[in-house]
């Protein structure tokens, strides 16, 4: 099964990004909603190999409940944007909380995500393109920045630890997301030219990388547990 997971894997990495492509050139919230449940599918296929593997299962449970917040937030961004603002920063927060499944919070992870947040922060205070329509918007804005920067904080902290490939796989995913969602501000409230292009083209690239983390974790050691154990050991 394992060698058969990669190829699959890859397939599941076409389908995403031809319906992305479909998503991106004729729109419509049910082709949209098509695509994220594909992401879905993806981590859920590499969670029950870790399953079957007898992993340890509590980072890949965590971020299979994070791809799937992330894929109801896409549909309900398209209902109500702070109802699917809210289940989108929900579902960082779990993905958050997978990131801690493999390395225990520390001071690094304070540091990193205080650094991408005051970046973050000042783009939305401070780049005159953007709009919001008033200070609740803004502030709606500014909350969710806040939980997103310490995820990816969390993510490059992690790797700036430990160097490995689902380290990396995991902070790649998270930096796109991060790229993504700062598009999606410039596209709604500043409305400059390929930023909704560029938001689209990186999103859901970043999402399969998540989903393909489960499978990476699984290959890591002996059914992924050495990478976290000795994530902890470093931290202890």
């Amino acid at each position: 099964m394992k060698k058969a997971l990669l190829p699959v894997n890859l397939l599941m990495l076409a389908a995403i990004l031809a319906s992305d492509i479909c998503y991106m050139t004729f729109g419509g919230l049910a082709v949209k909603a098509v695509t994220s449940i594909l992401f879905v599918l993806t981590g859920l296929i590499n969670l029950t190999y870790c399953v079957r593997s007898k992993a340890r299962l509590r980072f890949p449970v965590w971020m299979a409940a994070a791809l799937t917040a992330a894929m109801l937030g896409d549909v309900l961004l398209g209902i109500n944007f702070y109802l699917g603002t809210a289940v989108f920063a929900l579902g960082h927060i779990f993905y958050f909380v997978s990131y801690c499944m493999l390395v225990p919070l520390n001071r690094r992870d304070l540091v990193c995500g205080i650094a991408i947040f005051a970046a973050a922060l000042s783009i939305i205070l401070f780049v005159p393109v953007l709009d919001f329509g008033g200070g609740l918007m803004q502030g709606v804005c500014g909350g969710y920045a806040f939980i997103i920067s310490f995820m990816v904080g969390k993510a490059v902290s992690n790797l700036l630890g430990q160097r490995n490939v689902l380290y990396g796989i995991l902070a790649a995913g998270s930096v796109l997301f991060f790229l993504s969602d700062l598009m999606l501000v410039l596209d709604r409230f500043g409305s400059l030219p390929y930023t909704g292009t560029l938001c689209l083209s990186t999103y859901y690239p970043a999402q399969f990388l998540l989903a393909f983390s489960i499978l990476s974790f699984a290959n890591t050691g002996r059914s992924g547990a050495k990478a976290a154990e000795a994530g902890e050991t470093r931290q202890k």
